[in-house]
């Protein structure tokens, strides 16, 4: 089947194209033509006026909940909310039952997800069962296709125990990831620490429950010189303490969420369970100092950490209900509504570029005669998602029915067209 996309302006730093518009046609997943104006009739016609076109979307930490928890998502429905989101590569998380934590269990990810419409990296266990107890089979993991090492929504506790990880990880050029909370300070925290978890009566987790592991694995990747990613840093400090290490050479990458960015404590005044989340909502200040690392470049990605839940996990009580967001469809438009003034070149690196180089992925350049990994997107449109329309197979979103700025048109992988409408 042949795919002509009409008129779309080139963004990819990579591309002999970069910053033209320009028409593509695709033809069995390979970019056979790019020009001004392509005369061929295609199977199927995008329209890319006002539209940008950069390499596929990646989204370097998701949930699937598959094997063992397929009532939240399963692969194949979750394969579907990513396209629908931009996305043509996601990393998934271990967190599963059972764990992600053996050559077999890699394999089970691959196998199962070689059909769906993109691509899906399983994401490795750093320690056995996620108990950070012992290392898991990390090399044989590796060797059959693990993305990158982490225990995912668990993040290990261990000192001794991270420094093997990441000694281990630089022995195959691979990346540790790491969500930042010391949970001897942090477990029995339900949002912020501060005034507003004072005013709501809700025990809070502190800041520094975030910065201090933040501050150790600096430590411990100054010792190995290793790879660490630092994902959904939440905190002025810890943006700050990151910029620091990167300045001084250390190999640290960060990303932060869609609802960090968009959302603070104080929207948790009426204790809407939608908005748990861990880490958990910080202040307006922090959330300021988010923004500001995206612009100065601190922040390398974007991660939508969908988290999907069920309706018995968020109809509850705020401190029963389950933390989490389904957030990988409105990840790029609830970004693009936060930042107005983002440019397509800015988009691409946050969301494609980056998470290729840091997780030492093929690269989607778009030139003629590469294979054919796309998404389309634009600022000129608007996303207003709701649950009838969404493709997970969860709704703990608080994004439906808000109207975004900006929008995914389409994407393109494994020779699949998606056009959203």
């Amino acid at each position: 089947m042949t795919t002509l996309i009409k008129q779309v302006k080139i963004t990819d730093v990579h591309s002999p194209f970069n910053g033209k518009i320009k028409d593509i046609l695709i033809d069995h997943h390979k970019i056979v033509s790019i020009t001004d104006n392509c005369s061929q009739k295609a199977d199927q016609t995008i329209d890319g006026k006002d539209c940008f076109v950069s390499p596929g979307f990646v989204d370097p930490f998701v949930h699937f909940c598959d094997p063992g928890m397929e009532n939240r998502e399963t692969l194949a429905s979750g394969a579907l909310a990513a396209q629908q989101g931009g996305y043509t590569t996601v990393f998934t998380i271990p967190n599963t039952k059972p764990v992600v934590d053996t050559k077999s269990q890699v394999t089970y990810i691959k196998q199962h997800s070689q059909d769906l419409p993109i691509h899906i990296l399983p994401i490795g266990a750093i320690s056995k069962k996620i108990e950070g107890k012992d290392l898991a089979e990390m090399i044989d993991m590796h060797t059959n296709g693990a993305v990158a090492f982490s225990d995912g929504l668990y993040p290990v506790q261990s000192t001794l125990l991270f420094l093997k990880a990441l000694q281990y990880v630089k022995a195959f050029d691979g990346v540790a990831i790491q969500m930042p909370i010391d949970k001897s300070l942090g477990s029995l925290g339900l949002m912020n620490e501060g005034i507003v978890s004072t005013k709501l009566g809700l025990p809070g987790i502190p800041s520094i429950a975030e910065e201090l592991i933040i501050s150790r694995d600096i430590e411990l990747l100054r010792y190995t010189k290793s790879k660490l990613h630092i994902t959904s840093v939440s905190t002025a400090k810890g943006i700050a303490m990151i910029a620091v290490a990167k300045k001084e050479g250390l190999n640290i990458t960060c990303s932060v969420t869609p609802y960090h960015l968009f959302f603070t404590e104080e929207d948790l005044n009426n204790y809407d369970t939608l908005l748990k989340v861990f880490p958990p909502l910080r202040t307006k200040e922090d959330k300021a100092a988010l923004i500001k690392g995206i612009e100065d470049g601190t922040v390398d990605c974007i991660s939508s950490h969908h988290i999907p839940q069920d309706w018995d996990g968020k109809t509850v009580e705020f401190e029963n209900a389950k933390a989490g967001i389904a957030s990988i469809e409105t990840t790029f438009a609830a970004v693009q509504h936060v930042l107005p003034k983002i440019g397509a070149e800015k988009i691409a690196a946050l969301f494609s570029n980056n998470a290729r180089s840091i997780f030492n992925l093929k690269n989607a350049t778009i030139e003629e005669g590469a294979e054919a990994e796309l998404t389309i997107f634009t600022n000129t449109k608007s996303t207003c998602l709701n649950v009838k329309d969404s493709k997970s197979k969860s709704a703990n979103s608080p994004f439906w029915d808000i109207t975004l700025n900006g929008k995914i048109m389409a994407t393109y992988a494994k020779g699949i067209a998606n056009i959203n409408d």
